[in-house]
């Protein structure tokens, strides 16, 4: 029998980050639930941004989970490990398999659902898109849910991490859904201030300037305008995302990451739909009728004065910015470790040059043939690996050269004299690339915490994109099998909830 609809409205209660609890009635579900202050599938701590607790025990119990995709800011096993073992996974088809091994060895039971079976959650009815097609390859396993109360035509999209669903969007054009009522999309701009390290950071002379920095206003046109073009009809979005500071980040929070002061400026300055910008804790009331009212959730507390610290250190370095200087992330290597550590790096160069090739930076590598000296040789992109075991201002330096493709061992000479041999150039802790090989951090956790580059082209053609491509989940789910099993064993089994 269908479940009518309850007489109040559904309540979106934002979690921080991408994190969403979902209530009609007496049906709870959690989208992405990030329950504990930080995330991280390896040993490196994302704190949510601005500091918030949650109170699992006093938040209404989920009915089910939806798990959108495997990255660490929206898998996270500590957060699941808080949740009673009943409570149902659901995902999408194409979840890496490593994910769904991981999650029941947790002790939960995960269901796949195509895009054109509604999944049943008491009075609420959820839909899993497929990414759009132009999605980033890293992002194309993300599913975007579209919920509604059982009985309503308002519907709310959750444009999570990818381009919106083609799917989705024929079936709006097609009358088969209505086109929703309220739009949450994500702000992944993670643009950091002048001086600090950031993944779109190049260090080539002249190229690294504030004005590289994403400002408030570009984020808001591509969130607001060009992401929402095809949903015509929206009548409110909420803004999420950007909601975590890196690993040791002297600057605090991203910059353009307060998403109270975004949608205050958004509204005065579109006239298209009435945008939210919550909080951590902050509801978003969505009735039968009429627009949308606000509440606060009492089992999620902000912590001001760690907000407040945050805050007064991104002030202080864009006020006085400094030249931030990267630290491996990873664990330091025992001595007796080194043989095994130097097997694994030398073991896995030629896979990394093999797959290189099939990558942006490859592609543009490929086609380079002439440079700032002149002519190029087969050599397009440098390695260099800081602090190798027992010799910390060392460097190893391994050219790629295409005509293999393989990684060669090359002398190592100043960073300027590298830019000016070599379009691209890499630089990696050793430590921190033997972290990734044995499943201690993932790629995610290198870049934007240690990993520094250059490279020619456009902004997707550095080799950062190329180490997702290689690197994530998606592609290596023999190292994510190994990062997953490093999280499942630091779990404290004395706190688990009933298994």
């Amino acid at each position: 029998m269908p479940h009518a609809a309850p007489a109040g409205p559904t309540e979106l209660t934002f979690l921080g980050h991408q994190s969403w609890h979902i209530r009609s009635g007496d049906s709870v579900v959690l989208i992405d639930p990030i329950l504990t202050r930080a995330f991280g599938a390896g040993a490196v701590d994302f704190p949510i941004w601005p500091p918030r607790t949650v109170d699992h025990e006093a938040m209404p119990a989920p009915d089910a989970v939806v798990l959108t995709h495997e990255h660490l800011d929206h898998l996270h096993f500590a957060s699941l490990d808080l949740l009673d073992r009943s409570v149902p996974i659901h995902t999408g088809t194409t979840l890496p398999a490593a994910v769904v091994d991981a999650l029941s060895a947790l002790g939960f039971t995960v269901r796949r659902h195509d895009h054109l079976t509604p999944i049943l959650i008491g009075g609420l009815e959820v839909y899993l898109f497929p990414a759009g097609a132009r999605t980033l390859f890293w992002e194309s396993r993300v599913v975007q849910p579209v919920v509604r109360t059982a009985g309503s035509d308002r519907d709310v999209f959750i444009g999570v991490d990818a381009d919106v669903s083609d799917l989705y969007l024929e079936q709006v054009h097609a009358g088969q859904m209505p086109a929703p009522y309220l739009a949450i999309v994500s702000n992944n701009t993670q643009s950091v201030p002048f001086g600090a390290l950031g993944a779109d950071v190049n260090l080539l002379p002249g190229l690294d300037r504030p004005r590289t920095r994403t400002t408030g206003i570009q984020a808001l046109h591509t969130l607001l305008i060009d992401y929402l073009e095809p949903l015509d009809g929206v009548s409110e979005v909420a803004l999420c995302g950007n909601g975590f500071t890196a690993p040791r980040s002297p600057h605090g929070p991203f910059l353009y990451a307060d998403h109270r002061a975004l949608a205050e400026h958004a509204n005065a300055l579109q006239h298209l739909f009435r945008v939210h910008g919550p909080r951590p804790g902050d509801q978003l009331l969505l009735p039968a009728r009429g627009p949308i009212a606000t509440d606060t959730a009492g089992w999620v507390s902000l912590d001001a004065t760690a907000e407040q610290a945050g805050l007064d250190a991104l002030d202080a370095f864009t006020t006085n910015p400094w030249p931030v200087d990267p630290a491996p992330v990873g664990p330091m290597l025992d001595p007796d470790a080194w043989t095994v550590a130097e097997r694994l790096v030398y073991g896995e160069l030629p896979r990394l040059a093999r797959h290189l090739i099939a990558t942006r930076t490859g592609a543009l590598a490929c086609s380079l043939h002439d440079y700032l000296t002149g002519p190029l040789d087969g050599q397009r992109l440098v390695l260099r690996l800081l602090a190798p075991p027992g010799e910390p201002g060392r460097i190893l330096s391994f050219a790629w050269d295409i005509t293999g493709p393989a990684f060669v061992p090359v002398g190592t000479t100043s960073r300027g004299e590298a830019m000016a041999r070599y379009p691209f150039g890499i630089e990696l802790f050793y430590q921190d690339l033997v972290a990734l090989f044995t499943g201690q951090v993932q790629i995610w956790d290198i870049i934007g915490g240690s990993y520094q580059g250059w490279h020619v082209g456009e902004r997707l053609d550095s080799p950062v994109y190329a180490l997702f491509a290689v690197y994530g989940e998606h592609q290596r789910p023999d190292l994510a099998a190994r990062c997953y099993a490093e999280s499942l064993a630091r779990l404290d089994p004395t706190t688990a909830s009933i298994r």
